[in-house]
């Protein structure tokens, strides 16, 4: 009997369509487009604007993208899964909203926060739903409303981040293709160097939460970027030598999208060609859980059956990891 395999695909992507450059942003806080560019490589990053819109109404856009491209019915749906650290509300889980907006019905759903690498977590939960067989189409998606929870006068945090939604199909097949390995980690020290303190049921929320700006993004960055560039690397690198691969016998890697510095020194301890690693980090920012399939949207095209591809992450907790996948069709 042959094993079954959860392949992506399909993929889809949404981000909205006002976009906060770094010419604006030195209007409101103490910056340049220079001194951005030279520490995170980021040039914009695109802001949803509009009263009551939420991070579910992105993950929506991404996820009708893939029905229109696959022709693939709500009532199909038989898992969604949300990696979000910006929920609608606490509570109902913003999966839920999710389907209720696209008429998904009696779907098993739930959000999953693993931060940045919140995808990762997800599609490697996902898969397993499809290889024992309890599902047959599911949906992951990773969105993020990143500037709901951004201090726009802290120049230090404010020019990282922007918001977005991209989503995959996740689908049993019996071929060769889909995800074949995982490694993800956490480490629950470094949740002091990133966090928001404030909403939660240790600081829950009041005025002087609210006065002391305790309910947006706290980052050391010094300490979040010396563990990114060992962890994200070391895991890469690692899942590479397990599956016997070398720099030649793989196609694309896909980093998580928050310092263009973190992004090169991975390449280079995996002595990869930059011309084989997804950067939009200058256009769109630290999406969050968005980053990684916002790239394998944009990048589809240019995917061929057979592909070898890691994606990788590193994220608050702290969170890392990385996954191998065979890619399941020629994105053309």
């Amino acid at each position: 009997m042959k094993k079954t395999n959860a392949v992506i695909t399909a993929i889809g992507g949404y981000v909205p369509e006002y976009v906060l450059n770094n010419e604006e942003l030195s209007r409101m806080v103490d910056t340049t487009d220079e001194w951005i560019m030279t520490r995170v490589g980021i040039k914009e990053r695109h802001i949803q604007k509009g009263e009551g819109l939420g991070t579910s109404d992105m993950a929506v856009e991404a996820i009708k993208d893939i029905f229109k491209k696959t022709g693939t019915k709500p009532e199909e749906i038989d898992m969604l899964v949300c990696a979000t650290v910006t929920p609608d509300h606490p509570f109902p889980a913003t999966a839920n909203i999710i389907a209720d907006k696209l008429d998904i019905r009696d779907a098993h759903g739930f959000d999953l926060n693993g931060a940045c690498s919140g995808f990762l977590y997800a599609l490697d939960t996902a898969k397993q739903f499809i290889e024992t067989g309890a599902k047959k189409k599911v949906i992951v998606v990773g969105a993020d409303k990143m500037s709901s929870i951004v201090d726009y006068t802290d120049r230090t945090t404010c020019v990282l981040f922007g918001d977005g939604a991209a989503a995959v199909l996740l689908e049993p097949s019996e071929e060769e293709y889909g995800i074949k390995d995982s490694i993800l980690r956490s480490d629950g020290f470094g949740r002091k160097y990133l966090n928001m303190k404030a909403g939660g049921s240790a600081y829950p929320a009041s005025a002087d939460t609210v006065a002391n700006k305790e309910h947006v993004i706290f980052q050391d960055g010094k300490h979040v970027f010396k563990h990114a560039v060992s962890n994200m690397a070391d895991v890469s690198v690692e899942i590479m030598k397990r599956n016997n691969m070398t720099a030649d016998d793989l196609a694309w890697l896909v980093p998580h999208q928050a310092n263009l510095r973190i992004i090169d020194a991975t390449a280079q301890r995996m002595e990869l060609n930059p011309e084989k690693v997804m950067i939009n980090i200058e256009r769109y920012g630290n999406t969050t859980a968005a980053t990684i399939p916002l790239c394998l949207w944009e990048w589809e095209k240019q995917l061929k059956k057979g592909d070898n591809i890691i994606l990788a992450a590193f994220g608050a907790g702290f969170t890392w990891g990385s996954i191998y996948l065979k890619w399941a069709y020629d994105g053309k």
